[in-house]
């Protein structure tokens, strides 16, 4: 069992075309993690906006001082900027956020809570009791259990909502699951599986998560399929067929 007492929680917000809700965004969660006295920092990675994001984060950050605007310089996609941002966190703890608001700030302090409890990581899932979704589009609402309940069968896990993004870590975990390699939104399935199938502990918790209201979403299922199945495919030969050779050794956290 890791040390259970964290220093400091790194919020991971990746931003493309944000401009118009992102200063919404790192304002709640501010709010959220200040009224439970959450040390944090949070990195929203600006990444090949053409709409002024960057410039608008400078511009809350004067007014947030745990705002650090991060600029990916490129290649640039989803993966790679979630990927940027942990490589520049300074937190022992990281937390992935959407810059929509989809997930509740009170949430993310949930999961504070219970990496400090000693937890590894901590999945929410929108679809358990205590659970919800709001103004979820019907097509994408149906494809996302059939490619979850996929996942559950495949690797025999109880996680039911792997494909969300919105999880947390401590850093030990995103340090044993490197390299990453999902340039997209198929890292939201490559990190929640390697920290399972590397032997890390992990705890689900119910989540609620609403649909955006202003900007565009950027997950197009056409795409995105193609490469979910490539990383889903490629941890299952770890799991499988790796014969341990990438598990945790817990005897060198001691």
């Amino acid at each position: 069992m890791p040390d259970t007492q964290l220093q400091l929680f790194s919020v991971v917000i990746p931003a493309r075309d944000e401009v118009d809700g992102i200063a919404s965004a790192v304002e709640h969660l501010q709010v959220a993690l200040k009224l439970k006295e959450v040390p944090c920092e949070i990195l929203v990675v600006d990444d090949g906006s053409s709409d002024g994001t960057y410039e608008k984060l400078q511009e809350i950050a004067r007014e947030i001082p745990t705002l650090r605007p991060l600029k990916n310089p490129g290649p640039h996609g989803f993966g790679r900027a979630i990927i940027y941002g942990l490589d520049h966190m300074r937190g022992d703890a990281a937390v992935i956020v959407m810059a929509d608001e989809s997930d509740d700030p009170r949430d993310v302090v949930r999961y504070w809570e219970l990496l400090n409890e000693g937890h590894d990581c901590v999945f929410g899932s929108r679809f358990i009791k205590g659970g919800g979704v709001i103004d979820y589009p019907k097509v994408k609402l149906f494809v996302n259990r059939m490619a979850n309940l996929f996942i559950k069968i495949l690797f025999n896990i109880k996680l039911n909502d792997t494909t969300n993004a919105f999880k947390a870590y401590r850093k030990t975990v995103i340090d044993g699951c490197r390299p990453l390699i999902s340039p997209h939104f198929n890292l939201t399935v490559e990190l929640p599986l390697k920290a399972i199938i590397r032997g890390f502990s992990w705890t689900v918790i119910p989540i609620t998560w609403r649909n955006r209201t202003t900007g565009l979403a950027k997950l197009k299922i056409k795409e995105m399929g193609s490469r979910y199945l490539f990383i889903v495919l490629y941890l299952w030969l770890e799991k499988y067929f790796s014969r341990g050779d990438y598990q945790v050794n817990r005897s060198a956290e001691v």
